[in-house]
């Protein structure tokens, strides 16, 4: 019978091993994709070097799912520019063209005014009350490349938060279930 009892502690002592190589494996993943995202961040200067366009406000250029690549260079915004640009008190960056921009020598302070490819008029509807420019600070970075549609997958789960819950517990639940 003692042969029985040793089995049973060997089966769950695998077992446990099993489990545990499983949570650190997803750890590994979890911390991999932060690294990734902070590295990129260094990079390219901005403290969002991915962004995914959620409107069709620079359409035909640049469509509702597709995921920009920023960077924040020193290079003065000139008019033309794509930039990604937050307003303050607002938590969704907004992507649209550069059409003025007006620099004090004296302070060497730059003043941007932006728009949308596809919006009939200028952004200074959508700044804080009071607010007829961006400054620096409020500019993320500069749009470098774009990849089309795939930012979809962002989208429909920032919509349906219920798919977001699904997709992650059947994420986890295959990375505890699987035996390799």
């Amino acid at each position: 019978m003692g042969w029985v009892a040793d089995t049973v502690d060997s089966v769950k002592s695998i077992q446990f091993r099993q489990a545990l190589t499983q949570v650190v494996t997803l750890g590994l993943i979890v911390t991999s994709a932060l690294v990734i995202w902070k590295g990129l961040m260094c990079i390219t200067g901005s403290e969002s070097p991915v962004v995914v366009v959620l409107s069709g406000s620079m359409e035909p250029g640049f469509r509702r799912g597709d995921i920009l690549f920023l960077h924040m260079s020193q290079d003065p915004i000139r008019a033309g520019d794509i930039v990604v640009f937050n307003i303050d008190g607002r938590d969704i960056p907004i992507v649209h063209r550069v059409i003025k921009v007006h620099e004090r020598q004296d302070t060497e302070e730059m003043y941007i005014l932006t728009k949308g490819d596809n919006n009939p008029m200028d952004d200074r509807v959508l700044y804080n009350h009071g607010q007829h420019w961006l400054q620096q600070h409020h500019i993320m970075g500069r749009a470098v490349g774009f990849l089309p549609y795939v930012g979809w997958a962002t989208i429909i789960m920032t919509e349906k938060p219920i798919l977001k819950y699904i997709l992650v517990g059947a994420l986890g639940l295959l990375v505890l279930t699987s035996k390799e």
